[in-house]
């Protein structure tokens, strides 16, 4: 193992030098979970409902259905009808939203933007449900009007409609109650909204003005990303729903003591953990100063950014910074996601100004 062990120690020097300069992707990376590595010895497996028993043992039921019940909570959902479980990611979560929408509403009809995240083409295509792209904005948000017009010619069917809190290079975030308010006007009573809030729902709640993207706004599931504002060194999500939307589509898995209520069977059960510690430790007060500790960051960036003649904007409330498309060469150095003619800097917790001000006299110098 002499060679191995040589290339896993070039191997942490490198991921330890390159995570410095990272800039352009939503993903934090100030967590110690040092506490918890003696867990890493166990196979951890979360199968089945986390809210029923299991004949596995070896398992963090508990501590998944706290995390769902925080976020429960924090998303304003009925506290007598909601269910979620611990996710590998966002993709995952909105592959759940869309099977729930898919299996109470067959005949749908799935409207989404063009500035959606990948992962909802691909979950629409994997699911076979026929869709329609609706505009967006300039900002990047849902363009309204193109949404109403278009459920108009549709109207004799039932719609699910996917909602993004805060797109991936624009971090612009779709109304809810204004697409429930649409779908009201137009008398579709047979609907579903899912929201995409992997990077913004953490801390939507702490947003002045607040933006309306939860339960009690309209929406009938809410999935979030638990590495990106949280950080995590495994990528994880969180999915939260009805209750009585999920019974729909529970199987019951005799063999193992408990029902198939989720898109994968056997699943991750560290993640719950780092989720539960995380949330535990920081709690709404730590989540609303990290919020404000990168809202204060992102609007130091676009400031400085502007002083040197940079185009630089965010939308209302948002931690990302749009510039138009930088060099090769800085987007390589920070590791920046360029999408057509935009760039993009995210001020997750960790960044700091002292790494913004390096960013900025690098932007000067190009």
């Amino acid at each position: 193992m002499g060679k191995e062990k040589e290339y896993l120690k070039e191997l942490l020097n490198k991921i330890n030098e390159v995570s410095h300069n990272f800039l352009g992707y939503p993903v934090s990376k100030d967590f110690d979970y040092s506490e918890l590595s003696e867990f890493l010895k166990y196979p951890i497996n979360n199968i089945g409902d986390p809210f029923e028993d299991s004949t596995y043992k070896v398992q963090t039921h508990n501590l998944e259905r706290e995390v769902v019940d925080f976020f429960a909570q924090l998303f304003n959902a009925d506290p007598k009808d909601y269910w979620g479980y611990v996710t590998n990611g966002g993709s995952e979560s909105n592959l759940y939203g869309l099977y729930l929408a898919r299996e109470t509403f067959p005949k749908a009809m799935v409207y989404y933007s063009e500035s959606t995240h990948y992962s909802v083409k691909k979950n629409i295509h994997l699911l076979n449900i026929p869709s329609i792209i609706i505009r967006s904005q300039e900002n990047g948000e849902i363009d309204y009007d193109d949404l109403e017009s278009t459920l108009k010619f549709n109207r004799h069917k039932p719609a699910i409609v996917l909602t993004t809190f805060g797109t991936t290079m624009k971090e612009a975030k779709d109304d809810v109650s204004k697409v429930k308010n649409i779908l009201k006007k137009l008398a579709i009573h047979d609907s579903y909204i899912h929201c995409d809030a992997a990077l913004s729902g953490t801390y939507g709640a702490f947003m002045e003005p607040r933006i309306p993207f939860d339960f009690s706004d309209g929406a009938d599931s809410i999935s979030i990303s638990g590495h990106k504002f949280i950080g995590s060194p495994i990528p994880c999500g969180v999915v939260i729903t009805r209750r009585t939307l999920k019974d729909r589509i529970s199987k019951g898995i005799s063999y193992i003591g408990s029902s198939d209520t989720t898109i994968t069977g056997s699943r991750n059960g560290h993640s719950p953990l780092f989720m539960w510690y995380a949330i535990k430790k920081m709690g709404l007060k730590g989540l609303k100063e990290r919020y404000n500790h990168s809202s204060e960051t992102a609007i130091y960036c676009k400031d400085e950014l502007i002083k040197i003649g940079v185009k630089a904007w965010m939308n209302p409330g948002s931690i990302t910074v749009v510039m138009p498309k930088t060099s090769e060469e800085i987007k390589e150095k920070w590791q920046l996601a360029t999408q057509d003619d935009i760039t993009h800097v995210i001020c997750m917790p960790n960044v700091t100004k002292q790494q913004i001000d390096e960013f900025v006299n690098d932007m000067a110098k190009q």
